[in-house]
C-alpha cells in the first residue's frame, strides 16, 4: 500500500510555513526573512519514504491585495484549497484570527481534515498555551491542534505522523528523487531576493523581480547570470550601493547558500535593471509566473 497527498499550509504572513517546510524537507528549500510577504510563489517541498509521498505546499501570507502583484498571490493560496488531502493552518503564539474572513471561513468548513499547528510556542509559558488551545479549539472545531516550533523543530515529528495516518492510499505524484517542482533557476532567484529582502528597507524589496538568465554547469562549475529588476531608477541605485558595494554584498551572500544548496562551486553575475510598475502589469506578472 502506497500512500500519497497534498499537505497545504495557510496562514498570515511571518507565522513560520516556511521555517516548517524547511523543517519538514531538511533543506533550505523556502526563503525566510522576518518581512512579511517574503513568499510570493506556492512552492512544493516533496518528503519521500518507500511507501508515501508527502507533497507540503507553502503559500503567501494571506493578506487583502492592495495591487496586481499581491492579487495574484492570494490566488496562489485559493488554488490550495481546491486541491488540498490535509489542510494545515498555522498560526503563531498569541494570534487571534486570519485577516481573511473568506479564507477563514473555507479553513473551518473544509471538507479534508485541517491540523491547526499553534507555532512558536517557545515563545510563551504553559498557561498561555492551554488558552491559546482554548481558544483555537472553539474557534476551528473541526481542526486537530498541535503546539510546535519550526524553529527548533519541537512538534514536527508528532505533525508528520499525523500526517501519515491521513494521507490517502495514492501511487506517487512525482518522481522519488524530486525535492521540489521548482526549477533550479527559481531556487537561485529566491536565494536572491531572501539577500535583498534581508539588507534593504521600506518599499525597495518588495519592488524587486529577479531573473535569472542563464545556468550552466562547466567542469564542476555552476555559471549563473541573473537580472535585478527594480520599478524605479532611483531604486535602481540604491540596490547597487555605493561603488557597487550593495550588489556586491548580496552576490557574495546568495552564492554561499547556492553553493551550499547544489554542492557545486557557483560562479554568479548580478545585473541591476529597471522594469517600470512590473507588479501592476498582467504581461509581467505573466512573465515572472505569477499568472498562466
Amino acid at each position: 500500500m502506497h500512500k500519497s497527498g497534498f499537505v497545504n499550509i495557510i496562514g498570515n504572513p511571518n507565522v513560520g510555513k516556511s521555517t516548517f517546510l524547511n523543517a519538514v524537507v531538511g533543506e533550505e528549500l523556502a526563503i525566510t526573512t522576518p518581512k512579511a510577504q517574503t513568499t510570493r510563489h506556492r512552492i512544493l517541498g516533496i518528503v519521500n519514504g518507500d511507501d508515501y509521498q508527502i507533497i507540503f505546499s507553502d503559500t503567501p501570507g494571506i493578506i487583502n491585495p492592495a495591487y496586481e502583484l499581491q492579487e495574484s498571490m492570494m490566488d496562489f493560496v485559493k488554488q490550495s484549497f481546491e486541491d488540498a488531502d490535509i489542510l494545515i493552518y498555522m498560526v503563531e503564539a498569541g494570534e487571534k484570527d486570519l485577516k481573511n474572513e473568506q479564507f477563514f471561513n473555507k479553513i473551518s468548513h473544509a471538507k479534508v481534515p485541517v491540523l491547526l499547528l499553534i507555532n512558536k510556542v517557545d515563545q510563551t509559558d504553559q498557561d498561555k498555551l492551554n488558552e491559546m488551545i482554548a481558544y483555537w479549539q472553539e474557534k476551528v472545531p473541526n481542526a486537530e491542534i498541535y503546539p510546535i516550533s519550526a524553529l527548533l523543530g519541537f512538534g514536527v515529528d508528532q505533525v508528520l505522523r499525523r500526517i501519515l495516518e491521513l494521507l490517502p492510499e495514492s501511487p506517487a505524484y512525482f518522481g522519488k528523487d524530486q525535492l521540489t517542482d521548482k526549477s533550479e533557476r527559481f531556487i537561485v532567484n529566491e536565494k536572491i531576493r531572501e539577500k535583498i529582502l534581508k539588507h534593504y528597507k521600506k518599499e525597495v524589496p518588495y519592488s524587486v523581480e529577479i531573473d535569472t538568465e542563464e545556468f550552466r554547469e562547466e567542469n564542476g562549475i555552476i555559471k549563473i547570470r541573473t537580472i535585478v529588476f527594480v520599478e524605479r531608477e532611483s531604486q535602481k541605485g540604491i540596490i547597487i550601493g555605493h561603488k557597487g558595494a550593495g550588489l556586491k554584498r548580496i552576490g557574495s551572500e546568495a552564492r554561499k547558500d547556492l553553493e551550499k544548496f547544489f554542492h557545486k562551486k557557483i560562479f554568479l553575475e548580478l545585473y541591476v535593471k529597471v522594469n517600470k510598475d512590473w507588479r501592476k502589469k498582467a504581461d509581467q506578472l505573466k512573465r515572472f509566473g505569477y499568472k498562466d
